[in-house]
């Protein structure tokens, strides 16, 4: 059985590895096929010339922010030419928007009475593609919280003071960049978004009409339970299955390429680049 992973991320967004790093990890656990999905960027292939020896085959890929009714979601870009004039706007686009809630964020922070340093948080994310977890990091280097965990429990999690959608790009729109690069649009992590199953299908439903067609039904580490409960409403809708770790750094969430099995009775995305 082959070991495939559709997600994970480097230094270049909110992961703890380099590109190069991630890679070498990924030979080591045995990967054969890996898309690296930074946030908002493809930069991490920039230290990736050639995209690898081809042990794992590298599939280019990205990780969009954006929200629907009220409620962030990310979506996944798979097998997408990095060159594109879409990829290029998108990043582009996005990029600005983080910068601009990157701003939002401090100064809410700051008005909830944290002593939060832009400065600092901007030198933890390597002053470029600023996100909500090195805000995490910094509350924690303040002893304002014990660990990144209980940062966004408190003050980065859905609904808390330092949540802050509105600056991303609609689903429309992001699923727009995906398709016009010549990728897949992937509906990531579903589980997380805490939905009811009525309400994930509703968001199904917009993601496919705006062009989406798949999404993930094996995320890191997830019971049997789950897993075919999401392969069942990915069947009901025509979509394609996939599959990541959502892998950021060795000591936290899961191991790359380290998930559940992926399902037999699941139609896999890498069909459509094999």
């Amino acid at each position: 059985m082959q070991k495939i992973d559709l997600h994970s991320h480097t230094l270049v967004s909110d992961g703890s590895l380099s590109p190069l790093q991630l890679l070498a990890r990924a030979k080591e656990q045995g990967l054969d096929m890996l898309s690296i999905t930074d946030h908002d960027t493809v930069a991490a292939y920039e230290e990736l010339p050639e995209l690898s020896d081809g042990s794992p085959m590298i599939i280019p890929g990205i990780e969009f922010s954006t929200q629907w009714r009220g409620v962030g979601v990310h979506i996944v870009g798979l097998n997408l030419d990095l060159h594109s004039a879409a990829i290029k706007e998108g990043v582009a686009a996005q990029q600005q928007s983080r910068s601009e809630r990157s701003v939002i964020i401090g100064q809410r922070l700051q008005k909830a009475g944290l002593p939060v340093d832009m400065a600092r948080v901007a030198e933890i994310a390597n002053y470029s593609n600023l996100g909500r977890p090195h805000f995490a990091q910094h509350l924690v280097e303040l002893g304002v919280v014990k660990n990144v965990a209980m940062a966004f429990k408190k003050y980065l999690a859905n609904g808390k003071v330092g949540d802050v959608k509105q600056c991303w790009a609609e689903l429309t729109q992001i699923v727009s960049w995906i398709v016009d690069a010549g990728g897949v649009a992937v509906l990531a992590h579903p589980l997380k978004y805490k939905m009811t199953r009525t309400k994930l299908a509703a968001l199904l439903d917009d993601f496919i009409l705006a062009g989406g067609r798949a999404m993930e039904v094996v995320s890191g580490q997830q019971s049997s339970n789950e897993t075919e409960s999401l392969v069942r409403l990915c069947n009901e809708k025509s979509l394609l299955g996939s599959c990541g770790s959502d892998f950021h750094n060795p000591s936290q969430w899961s191991e790359i390429g380290s998930m559940a099995a992926f399902p037999q009775n699941c139609k896999p995305v890498w069909q459509e680049w094999l």
